[in-house]
Formats: structure tokens, C-alpha cells, sequence
């Protein structure tokens, strides 16, 4: 049989002995040879690792082994995770001269063990400080829906592989929105969950206080396979929360039963495309939601967010700054340099704030247990553009692009990213939004909206 083109269906067919391992990863190596070149998702295809791994597992199953819950699915990682043998690029040039890393990363080992086949590394943003997924030293990774436009950043690699049927399942990092707007823009599904859950261990970092990583996937079910894979403590990673492990996958079949579902409202009902504002009331309409909250000041969340980014990360690349500036993409030296003028008496106040915005927010959970909210201002930009026009204003596109999932990843609440429906033309996305450690019920109601057929990633290319 052909492998089919979604992580949950191929693991069961390895499992049942209708596909290989083998079978499975040689199709996905096929359609990246063929179609890759004009997308430019993969920066590394580590096609004897993977046939390896896939030969390896097929003896397993033949021998009357367990394969894993992801037998035999084929998955490619952002290039900040370190893959064992590759360096860790981070989508920069500095970094190609480190040694290679000398094992996998925490996650890639996790969904190893589950029985995933790691297929190659994923183009990305320069050290993730972008929302467009342009590479200036490996090039933009391409949408696939149109291949002159953005794929989004900074996991645009990750969107365009997994939108383009490369892979079935890819991971991504999230601080301000790095998984949710490659999501949106290419049309997948990606989950961020709530900061501290997964471990971090093994990847390389951006904003220590934001930074979260999690998956993109055409399927809420392969979200939820992928994410009860990677659960459970670390002691490599300090900035994991101690928690047990919480599947979710078998969650999802309750739906929205006995859920409070509202749309955010204020904030997030402006400065967007009026698309992007029908793709909220479609998915609100497929789950009943009819009650609306309004997040407080989440301009000023944005704000802060901003000045923290900038500034941690500033603190990261100080060395390399003075070392070696002109290996920089000149837009991300730039934002850099700038994050080392902030003075720390703003960081000291948007630390504060952030404390009380969090408070407020998480206040909120106490009415309602799920809020929707639009996921990006606009459908996939051109590549290139500079500008865009919000309110009939006109704005630069690169900070813009995030203008509504900044808010949420400031405070770490776990979000799916559910393409929608609206009109024709390219995708765009909603994010469904939960208390911390509420996944299963941010993608109880990411699920439900799929079921309705509101939302859907077809394969592009």
C-alpha cells in the first residue's frame, strides 16, 4: 500500500503489517527529492540514518515487538534541534562551525522511542528572531500553497515541510508565535504548550523565558500523538516544570461536552484583516462558543514582550556580536544590537507588568475554559514585503506578523494553531487558547473544529 499522508494512519498500518517502516520512510524521502528544491523546507536529509532506523524498526515488529504509538511516521526537526552528527545551525551561518552535536535532542530521542523515523533538520529564521521564515544564508523556506509567498517564521521550514506532505509530523520552537504563524500561514495545525511542560534540552535558544517548543502536524490526532510522546521530566532541562505525564490523545473524542468556550474580543477583534476575524466567528460557530472575554492591555503585553525578547537575547549573542557582526543577517544584528541599548530599568518594569498581566489573564480561566482569537493579521505575505497595511495604516510586516500571538506566549498558556476556512485563497488560522497544562482541552476544541469541517490542512504541492 501507499503511505498515507498523516502520522496516525501510517503508525497504524506499520503496526498492522500493511506498510513498512521501511515503505513509510522511503515515500516521505521521495516526495522530499521531488518536491523540496522548489520549497526549500530542508537544510539536512539524513536519509542513511533514517533507512537505517526504519530497517531497524521493521525487524522489531518482525520479531513480535511493540513499535511505539508512532510506528514508523517520518518527522523532520526545526535546525535548532540538535540532531547527533549535524551541527546546530540555529538558521544561522555563525553556527555551522561548531562541532557536531554529539547526541539527538531531547524531543528527537523521545519520538525515536515512540517509533518516529528522523528524516533531516529544517530551515529556519536566523536564530529565531523572524516571523517570515526568510533565511538569509539558506534562503526563505517557500509556502507551498504559493511558492512567492512567506511560510512564516521562525518554524517556516517546519510549516512548509509538514504543508507540503514532506513529512507528516515537524517541530518547531515558539517564543513569540514561531510555531502558531507558520502554522497560519501554511495551513497546519502546530501546537505551543504551556511553557515549561515539554524539556528544552538539546535545542538551541533564543529568549530563555519565552521559548517553548512543541509541533506541527495535518491532523489534531497527530498533534496529540506527537505531544503525549515528548511528555515527562527531564533533569538535563531546568526550566521544566516537574509534572506527571497527561496524555491527551484519548481526551479528544469528548469534544467540547461541558466546555466554556468564549472569543476574545477588544484587542483581537482589530488591527487584522476582517478575514482573519471570520475565520474566529466560523470556528466559534462550530462549537457553540457565544460568549466573549476581552484580555486586559495586551497591547502592553505586546510591548513588554518586545523588551524582553530583545533584550535576552542581546544578553545570548554578545560575544558572537563582537566577534563576528558581519555574519549576521544584517536585520537580525540590527534588532540585536538594539536589545543591548535597552536599559535594564525597562526590562525591570515589563518583568513586573508581566506578572500582573498573567494574573489577570489566568483570572479569566475561571469563567471560561477555552477563548479563540485570531492567529495572525493577515493571510501569508509576499516574500519580501517590508510593509503591510493594518486599519489603514501602513506598518512593517516583520514585527506585525505577530501582533496577536505575542500576547499569549508572553505568559506561557498552552495554544493551538487551527487552519480555517474563509473564502478562497490561502490559509489562515485561530488560535485556541487554555489554562496552563490545559492542552487536552485546547485541543478537545481544536479537534471539534476540525470534525465540523471548518478547519482542515490539505496537502499543497
Amino acid at each position: 500500500m501507499s503511505a498515507p499522508d498523516n502520522a496516525a494512519a501510517i503508525a497504524a498500518a506499520v503496526a498492522a503489517g500493511r506498510l513498512t517502516a521501511t515503505a513509510a520512510v522511503e515515500a516521505a524521502l521521495a516526495r522530499i527529492a521531488a518536491l523540496d528544491p522548489g520549497v526549500n523546507a530542508f537544510t539536512d536529509v539524513t536519509a542513511e540514518r533514517a533507512r537505517a532506523r526504519a530497517a531497524a524498526l521493521d525487524a522489531h515488529i518482525t520479531a513480535g515487538k511493540a513499535p511505539g504509538p508512532l510506528a514508523g511516521v517520518p518527522f523532520a526537526v526545526k535546525n535548532l534541534f540538535d540532531v547527533e552528527g549535524l551541527a546546530t545551525r540555529a538558521g544561522s551561518k555563525i553556527n555551522r562551525e561548531r562541532a557536531p552535536a554529539a547526541r539527538d535532542g531531547a524531543l528527537v530521542r523521545r519520538l525515536e522511542a515512540a517509533g518516529a523515523v528522523l528524516v533531516g533538520a529544517l530551515n529556519m529564521g536566523e536564530y529565531a528572531y523572524d516571523f517570515t521564515g526568510e533565511n538569509a544564508h539558506d534562503g526563505p523556506s517557500r509556502n507551498p500553497h504559493d511558492r512567492e509567498r512567506m511560510s512564516g517564521g521562525s518554524s517556516g521550514g517546519s510549516g512548509a515541510a509538514v504543508a507540503a506532505g514532506l513529512v507528516p509530523l515537524a517541530l518547531g520552537s515558539d517564543t513569540n508565535g514561531s510555531i502558531r504563524v507558520p502554522s497560519a500561514f501554511c495551513g497546519t495545525f502546530g501546537l505551543k504548550p504551556t511553557f515549561g511542560r515539554l524539556s528544552r534540552a538539546g535545542s538551541f535558544p533564543f529568549v530563555a523565558s519565552f521559548d517553548h517548543l512543541g509541533a506541527l502536524a495535518r491532523s489534531v490526532a497527530d498533534l496529540a500523538l506527537a505531544y503525549d510522546a515528548m511528555q515527562g521530566a527531564d533533569p538535563d532541562d531546568p526550566w521544566q516544570t516537574p509534572r506527571p505525564v497527561e496524555p491527551v490523545s484519548e481526551a479528544l473524542a469528548q469534544g467540547t461536552t461541558g466546555l466554556r468556550i468564549a472569543v476574545a474580543g477588544g484587542y483581537f477583534a482589530r488591527g487584522g484583516e476582517q478575514d482573519c476575524f471570520a475565520a474566529v466567528a466560523r470556528a466559534a460557530e462550530a462549537v457553540g462558543a457565544t460568549s466573549g472575554v476581552e484580555i486586559p492591555e495586551a497591547a502592553r503585553a505586546r510591548a513588554a514582550a518586545f523588551v524582553i525578547t530583545a533584550s535576552e537575547a542581546a544578553g545570548l549573542h554578545l560575544d558572537r556580536l563582537r566577534e563576528c557582526p558581519g555574519d549576521y543577517d544584517p536585520a537580525v544584528r540590527d534588532r540585536l544590537i538594539a536589545g543591548t541599548t535597552i536599559p535594564a530599568a525597562w526590562v525591570h518594569r515589563a518583568q513586573r507588568f508581566r506578572s500582573w498581566y498573567r494574573a489577570r489573564v489566568l483570572a479569566l480561566f475561571d469563567e471560561v475554559d477555552v477563548i479563540l482569537a485570531p492567529c495572525t493579521p493577515c493571510r501569508a505575505l509576499r516574500l519580501g514585503q517590508t510593509t503591510m497595511e493594518l486599519d489603514g495604516v501602513t506598518v512593517p510586516a516583520r514585527p506585525n506578523i505577530g501582533v496577536f500571538t505575542q500576547p499569549i506566549s508572553f505568559i506561557g498558556l498552552p495554544v493551538v494553531a487551527v487552519p480555517v476556512r474563509v473564502g478562497g485563497g490561502l490559509p489562515l488560522a485561530v488560535q485556541v487558547i487554555a489554562a496552563p497544562w490545559r492542552e487536552d482541552l485546547a485541543l478537545r476544541v481544536a479537534g471539534a473544529i476540525e470534525a465540523a469541517g471548518v478547519g482542515a490542512a490539505p496537502v499543497a504541492g
